[in-house]
Formats: C-alpha cells, sequence, structure tokens
C-alpha cells in the first residue's frame, strides 16, 4: 500500500480470556521496510514534538500499546495540495497510525501512562533532526491544555515560516 497522507490502519486482534494478540506489521502491506523501532512511555500532559528529519525523513508507524494520545501531523512537503495543514488523530490502546515521509509529527499524551511504540523507515540522524514550534498559531494544533510538560529542546523549534524561508520542503 502507498498512502501520500497519514492514515489510520486497521488491524486484526485476537481476544480470549487470556487476553488478546494484535497484528501491527506486515512487510507485504508497505511498499518500504522499515529498519527501526523505539519504544516511547510518556505521561499525562507531555507533548513531543513536531519532530522531522531535515534529509533523512522517515516514514512511521505509531502503535498505540496503552494510554490515549493525540497525534498530529503537519505536512512539510511544498508541492502538496495540504503543504502547512495539520491532521489531527485521536489514537487509544491498538491504534495504528501510518505516517508517510514528508511530516512532521508529533503527539499529547491524555492518559496517566501512555505507551508508544514507533516502526521508522530510516535510522535517527541527530544532526538532522529539527522540529516544527507546537505554538506557532499557523498550524493550529488546538490541544486545550495549559499545563503541558514539554521538552527544552521542542519549545525551541522553528516557526512554519522560518522552515519555508530555510528549509523549503521535505
Amino acid at each position: 500500500m502507498i498512502y501520500r497522507y497519514p492514515k489510520i490502519i486497521k488491524s486484526k486482534v485476537f481476544s480470549d480470556k487470556r487476553g488478546y494478540l494484535q497484528e501491527i506489521y506486515k512487510r507485504k502491506d508497505y511498499k518500504k521496510n522499515f529498519k527501526f523501532a523505539i519504544f516511547v512511555s510518556s505521561k499525562k500532559n507531555v507533548f513531543r514534538g513536531l519532530h522531522f528529519q531535515k534529509k533523512i525523513q522517515q516514514e512511521k508507524i505509531v502503535i498505540v500499546v496503552k494510554g490515549s494520545i493525540v497525534d498530529f501531523c503537519v505536512d512539510l512537503r511544498s508541492k502538496s495540495k495540504t503543504f502547512a495543514k495539520t491532521f489531527r488523530y485521536k489514537l487509544k490502546e491498538n491504534s495504528i497510525l501510518y505516517i508517510p515521509k514528508g511530516f512532521a509529527h508529533g503527539y499529547l499524551g491524555l492518559k496517566n501512562e501512555n505507551k508508544i511504540v514507533y516502526l521508522l523507515s530510516n535510522y535517527r540522524s541527530k544532526k538532522n533532526e529539527s522540529g516544527i514550534s507546537f505554538l506557532d498559531k499557523k498550524i493550529k494544533l488546538k490541544m486545550g491544555k495549559k499545563n503541558l510538560i514539554v521538552s527544552k529542546k521542542d519549545r525551541v523549534n522553528i516557526s512554519i515560516n522560518k522552515f519555508i524561508k530555510t528549509i523549503k520542503s521535505l
């Protein structure tokens, strides 16, 4: 499958009295191989993002293992008809979201304990890491939270206008 925009992926969940088993990734469903996986734990009101890689971009599969998050994806592909548009998804336990290359990504933790797994098509490149400011009014995140917990690094991310002037496109 090739998706041009973020998309919720429906996966099979098999439940019985012991619990459940969920299919989270089938290689045949994607044109690219995912090379890297990370596990993240975030508390309630933690905002992470809006991250992207400048040169070595990544497709992502975001899997919520526990908890609930609001996920934000901002289209940074200048030739896209949705350039600078924000896509917003409420994801709960067992939700899977596919994000193509060319999007900044972030999320807000809604529960006391939120556990997320990422599958990534490329390795992390620290020198190519950047981000769009969650405070930028142009991208309209509409989080509604006043007591956000945000890292120092994410507090100094660039505006979408600075992205357009300096990086231009992903």
